[in-house]
């Protein structure tokens, strides 16, 4: 080994060799040990993100006297290019570590300080000049930093989500009018019901995700109380009060988002419930995007032998040995996807409930979940929309033949011939093999005209059922 290779860095538990070019220090190398890599990677928009928090503590430091320009404006650059993935390669630990999120926040600090000595033109590991501790993590801790960084992420990941699920609820709406001619059998319990119109379907579905557009709001707005300033348990232990009133102002400049200061800091370092509570709304898209993609699934089940009343685009072939047979995955894709995000849910309500007085050491898993689901749905919403929604196609013939079936229009008639009539032309369509439509008519009951009335598009659409009375109110 070629000692002039490294460096000599120390800890409270001894020395450690680190390889001198390197921007990682000692107690980046000891959490690498610690912590074997479980591929759990750090998602690159909580790296980015910490480095915008760094930087606002930078900048408050700066206003309050603490920093000379030139270190300030080297550790500035080296902010800057953290929060622009330039040194996404060198934060290494893994997001699943002990400590309450200490390693990556060290790691982080290591960095910074090492690349800020080199832009300054000295050596990595010269820590007398720029420290880790006394200055990158200057007023600060991990407990305030770390989960300010994992809302930052959240709501710059959540932002996209959105744009994508507005694209997701406009198609939609489009195929609401697109299908608003197609009358089709209604169905509960998997059972024929009444009729509807396949347009009205589609804009049940844009409706529930409305909804969740709505929830997503709610989540941003959530996030947007922090408890940076509140260092180790929210008391702002080693800052200045003066600090503590800017950072949070300065961070809001950076990114242009409406943080506010939590009024209860300790509150805020030792409770995780908004992060259980931003979960459960995003949850419900998945709950949604579940059933829209169980629903998709059926209704183009088949296509012969199922309902066969939808064409999902045809994205690649099916199988390895029934030839011309198409699955319709992205709606597996999707539904995957949700299932993942309710077991994340799960785990942050664990781990978030797991919290002890003032901090809760399973953070990183409450980050990990929270920031997978986050991306897990913002691929799912996508790919809903671009292969699939954008593409569907209609069987008219298969929607056509299905609602000349006996159940299905045998219940549009009890609110205008009455249940003991409508009784009677059921059994007797049975008995002589012939349609509800044939029966009607043959018996006089309707004529083809008032028949055909019933099963329009607007007579299907039309809320509630259109009932006469006769001069006696009967």
């Amino acid at each position: 080994m070629n000692k002039n290779m490294y460096r000599i860095e120390s800890d409270i538990l001894g020395e450690m060799e680190i390889l001198k070019s390197s921007l990682t220090g000692i107690h980046t190398e000891r959490s690498l040990k610690n912590f074997p890599v479980t591929h759990h990677a750090l998602h690159k928009e909580l790296i980015h993100a910490y480095g915008i928090v760094k930087h606002a503590s930078l900048i408050t430091n700066v206003e309050i006297g603490f920093f000379e320009d030139k270190k300030a404006n080297a550790i500035k650059e080296a902010c800057e290019e953290l929060s622009i993935g330039k040194l996404d390669e060198f934060i290494k630990v893994d997001i699943l570590q002990g400590g309450a999120g200490t390693s990556l926040n060290m790691n982080i600090n290591e960095v910074l300080a090492n690349r800020a000595l080199v832009i300054l033109g000295e050596e990595p590991g010269n820590y007398d000049l720029i420290s880790p501790f006394d200055d990158i993590n200057l007023h600060q801790s991990t407990n305030d930093t770390f989960p300010t960084a994992v809302k930052l992420a959240s709501i710059n990941l959540l932002n996209k989500l959105e744009e994508n699920l507005v694209e997701l609820i406009n198609e939609f709406q489009k195929k609401e009018k697109e299908f608003s001619h197609i009358i089709k059998v209604g169905r509960t319990q998997l059972q024929d019901a009444v009729l509807i119109t396949l347009g009205r379907e589609m804009a049940a579905f844009a409706e529930c995700l409305g909804r969740d557009r709505w929830r997503i709001y709610k989540c941003i707005e959530r996030l947007r109380t922090i408890n940076l300033g509140g260092t180790a348990i929210g008391t702002g232990f080693g800052a200045p009060r003066e600090y503590i009133f800017r950072v949070v102002e300065n961070l809001r400049k950076l990114t242009g988002i409406g943080f506010a200061r939590a009024e209860n800091l300790i509150d805020a370092t030792s409770n995780m419930d908004v992060f259980s509570e931003v979960s459960g709304m995003i949850k419900t898209l998945a709950v949604n995007l579940k059933k829209i993609s169980t629903d998709l699934r059926l209704m183009s089940s088949g296509p012969e032998a199922g309902f066969g009343e939808i064409n999902l685009p045809f994205v690649q072939g099916g199988s390895s040995i029934m030839v011309g047979k198409i699955n319709p995955v992205i709606p597996e894709y999707v539904t995957q996807n949700s299932m993942m995000v309710m077991g994340n849910d799960v785990s942050i309500n664990m781990a978030a409930s797991s919290g002890n007085f003032q901090l809760n050491p399973f953070l990183p898993l409450i980050t990990s979940c929270l920031l997978d689901s986050i991306k897990l749905l913002t691929s799912s919403v996508y790919a809903l929309n671009n292969s699939c929604i954008k593409g569907i196609s209609v069987n008219e013939e298969k929607c056509a033949q299905s609602i000349e079936n006996r159940t299905t229009l045998i219940t549009s008639l009890i609110p205008l011939i009455g249940y003991d009539k409508t009784s009677f032309v059921l059994k007797k369509s049975k008995k002589l093999g012939k349609t509800i439509k044939e029966t009607v008519i043959d018996s006089e009951i309707m004529s083809i005209d008032e028949f055909n009335e019933l099963i329009t598009p607007e007579s299907v659409c039309r809320l509630g059922s259109r009932i006469k009375k006769d001069k006696d109110g009967k």
